[in-house]
């Protein structure tokens, strides 16, 4: 299981890609097909197009380090496979990527709602301690 801090952020490019490339390619992909930066710290994820190979990279404050998985038998369930017109890139969580990895197909799976916290009031009244 991937366990993250909560500010760093998953972002899968939904497209296809060439996993010939290595750090400086994977990072130009990110820079200029996802619009976005990649020495933020968050996670840049690809795969390939059967879907058996996948690239993480991510910077680390001093350097780029790029994770590969690929599968022998095969393929990683996307849930934007099939789409008509899927965008550039999906944000998700780390353990829904960590699902993905493992070869669970979250199409199938919903959210059950979670306790958020009641925002503040701004009327002005006095606090009760």
């Amino acid at each position: 299981m991937l366990t993250l801090p909560p500010a760093v952020r998953v972002y899968i490019g939904t497209g296809p890609c060439d996993l010939r490339k290595q750090f400086d390619g994977i990072a130009l992909l990110v820079e200029q097909t996802l619009r976005l930066e990649p020495r933020s710290g968050h996670l840049f994820v690809v795969f390939n197009r059967r879907g058996d190979q996948v690239r993480i990279l991510f910077w680390d404050r001093n350097g780029y380090c790029l994770f590969a998985k690929r599968l022998e038998r095969g393929r990683f369930r996307l849930p934007w496979r099939g789409a008509a017109a899927p965008p550039a890139h999906v944000e998700l969580e780390a353990a829904e990527l960590a699902l993905i990895l493992e070869g669970i197909d979250l199409a199938g799976a919903r959210r059950r709602p979670r306790w958020t916290p009641a925002a503040p009031s701004t009327e002005g009244d006095a606090a009760v301690y």
